[in-house]
């Protein structure tokens, strides 16, 4: 299920290829970090300003954590791929962050290239107060609940929503201070809890049931330019056994791990 585990990282420096991933299998679930082992941020680049980037263990999980820490969010932040002329070529639609709530400013950025040859920038914060969207650039506000969260960005709909055009892949990623992140990860489709790998999960299985969460971030559908910039309310929506409606989309959605 986790294909990323049968690839060999790409070599860095001037033997670094332009494009990590894209002819790379790509099926299941993807890693682009985990806070657990030698070299955790091997893809990465740390950028650090009146802050600090380091791993420390968590007390709730009772193992590795990055902690990314900083006075202002836009000086420290983890980026990948490392070198600015590289993209991660990542087909995959779903992009998923489990990420701990520091009770301080967060957030986060993708990239994306779409079928019209077009990168386009996803910024979610816990400061934005609405939606903005423009050519390229859409903002919005990210709902975390207290402690660990998992972030489920559905990059597909996203893109269809806010710019009019289809997901092709995604180029680039970047991790804002304040947060704690065990690791990042892609996917094919979503899946549940039990469904994932042991270690794609926040804690053991036998604390899941009061310790894990899932925040899903989900634009409101567009229809013109004004629209958009209206767009992406936010709000919360309790756990439920059945699969969201249509009209459930326009909200950002807070909910449990089913």
């Amino acid at each position: 299920m986790d294909s990323s585990k049968f690839l060999q990282l790409p070599p860095k420096g001037k033997d670094a290829p332009a494009v990590l991933f894209r002819n790379s299998f790509q099926s299941g679930v993807f890693s682009i970090f985990y806070a657990i082992g030698r070299h955790p941020l091997y893809l990465w680049n740390a950028s650090v300003r009146n802050g600090h980037v380091r791993r420390i263990t968590d007390e709730d999980i009772g193992s590795a954590a990055l902690e990314i820490c900083g006075n202002n969010v836009s000086t420290t932040t983890v980026t990948c791929p490392e070198e600015d002329r590289q993209t991660l070529g990542i087909k995959l639609p779903f992009l998923v962050l489990l990420v701990k709530n520091m009770k301080r400013y967060f957030a986060f950025e993708v990239e994306v290239l779409d079928d019209t040859g077009q990168r386009r920038r996803f910024k979610a914060s816990n400061f934005h107060t609405g939606t903005k969207v423009g050519p390229f650039n859409c903002s919005m506000p990210l709902n975390l609940e207290p402690g660990w969260n998992q972030v489920m960005f559905n990059l597909e709909d996203f893109t269809k929503r806010a710019f009019e055009s289809n997901y092709m892949e995604t180029t680039r990623l970047t991790i804002h201070a304040n947060c704690r992140l065990r690791r990042v990860f892609f996917m094919d489709r979503v899946y549940h809890m039990e469904e994932l790998p042991p270690d794609f999960r926040l804690v053991q299985p036998t604390r899941l049931a009061e310790a894990e969460r899932v925040a899903h971030v989900a634009p409101q559908s567009t229809k013109s330019t004004a629209e958009q910039e209206d767009s992406f309310q936010a709000a919360l929506l309790t756990p439920t056994s059945t699969a969201p409606t249509e009209s459930d989309l326009p909200q950002m959605l807070l909910k449990k791990m089913p």
